[in-house]
């Protein structure tokens, strides 16, 4: 899996999900509906469950929303965690609920009895707190120190508020230190990563709509977990948030922190060489394959030259040729298959793939595949020539290598 090692921390447990000290990591969204309609918030909470996420943040402003968590926690199939912003006694309402966990916000509630009321309710509970640092809501007091939002500002309210916690006992905690500015975030990480050994949440908070938003939290977050650092993700998105739960998914399966469970569809760019719309064909293949949830690696590749080889790595791939598609596992070629049908072919053989596996299909292949793709391989070199000039590029290697004496 990783070829680093991660950032040793505390170990606690959201509902049934286990953070920190070695356990996976996970991914959370939050919904966006309003908390006291219990059939929509429990809607979009199952159709975050079925994009990846382990945990998901829902909103308790009103008492309303509070009695609305009571309704659903135990219809709920992940944990959830109440989000609280100033109110104090809805966060001890949200664990009368029976929510899994609480985020609090250092920066809008800051009276030192109400934090430490809450954090002995939690601790009588057995529930976990995130202290949820953001850069645009810190204390004026901690920007009046250091001149705005900057990675010891962030810190420092962070560690005040595990002292008053500290105070009262209680030690379940995980934290956060959001920023919108990627650098400053991944310092802010950093920073709080050397400070304490509590589990870490990580995310770049108001990313913004993709793609923007995607770039910028995929180069905050895989900064921080390919250092070891991290243990839950978010993808904050202006988006559907089944969006988020899907890209920190697929994150943690690219970076190779978590099994995968869905596809992984690879594709060239395309280039001259491409007898078809490699787009448009790469698009409808990620399109049907995705729905069938196939946790299964499938490359497109714009012509049969190089398609296979540059490719052999993938579970299931696709060449195209001139009028024909060239469908190949671990780089064989098992079928050729008409133009028209190739996208076809392509989501019938991931299901046989899955059903029945590498050898069994490699072994079903069609015994002729292999010697119609050499040809065609060789015809298309013969039209167009070798767009890569790999004899001239080899030769003029050799030539540098070769000259002098020195």
């Amino acid at each position: 899996m990783t070829s680093y090692e991660r950032r040793t921390t505390r170990r606690l447990m959201v509902g049934d999900v286990p953070v920190g000290d070695g356990a996976p990591i996970s991914v959370q969204s939050m919904t966006t509906t309003k908390t006291h309609d219990v059939d929509a918030t429990l809607a979009q909470i199952y159709a975050l469950a079925g994009a990846g996420a382990d945990i998901v943040r829902v909103t308790c402003n009103t008492i309303e929303a509070a009695q609305g968590l009571a309704e659903m926690m135990p219809r709920s199939p992940v944990p959830i965690v109440a989000d609280i912003h100033y109110q104090y006694k809805l966060a001890l309402a949200a664990i009368e609920a029976g929510v899994s966990a609480l985020r609090l916000n250092p920066g809008n509630i800051r009276k030192e009895a109400h934090i430490k009321a809450v954090a002995a309710a939690a601790r009588d509970a057995g529930l976990p707190i995130r202290i949820g640092v953001n850069a645009g809501s810190l204390d004026k007091d901690l920007l009046a120190k250091y001149g705005g939002p900057v990675p010891e500002a962030l810190v420092e309210s962070a560690m005040t508020e595990v002292r008053y916690f500290d105070d009262v006992g209680f030690h379940d905690v995980k934290i956060s230190v959001k920023h919108s500015n990627v650098a400053t975030m991944v310092n802010s990480y950093r920073l709080l990563a050397d400070t304490t050994d509590y589990p870490l949440h990580l995310g770049v908070t108001e990313a913004g709509p993709p793609p923007g938003g995607l770039i910028k939290s995929v180069a905050g977050i895989a900064t921080l977990l390919n250092e070891g650092i991290g243990d839950t993700i978010r993808f904050s998105l202006t988006a559907d948030p089944v969006e988020e739960a899907k890209a920190g998914k697929q994150l943690l399966e690219y970076l190779g922190l978590r099994e995968r469970s869905g596809l992984d569809l690879i594709a060239c760019p395309s280039c001259g060489r491409a007898e078809v719309d490699v787009i448009a064909v790469a698009q409808e293949a990620n399109d049907r394959l995705e729905a069938l949830q196939l946790p299964i690696q499938v490359a497109v590749m714009g012509c049969v030259v190089n398609g296979p080889g540059e490719a052999r790595e993938a579970d299931l791939g696709l060449a195209a040729g001139k009028g024909r598609g060239h469908l190949f596992i671990k780089g064989e070629v098992v079928r050729v298959v008409p133009e028209e049908e190739m996208v076809d072919a392509l989501v019938h053989e991931a299901l046989l793939l899955a059903e029945e596996g590498h050898e069994a299909r490699i072994a079903a292949r069609d015994v002729t595949a292999a010697d119609i793709a050499r040809e065609e391989r060789l015809e298309l070199l013969s039209i167009q020539g070798d767009a890569n000039k790999t004899e001239q590029r080899r030769a003029a290697v050799a030539d540098v290598a070769g000259s002098g004496t020195d």
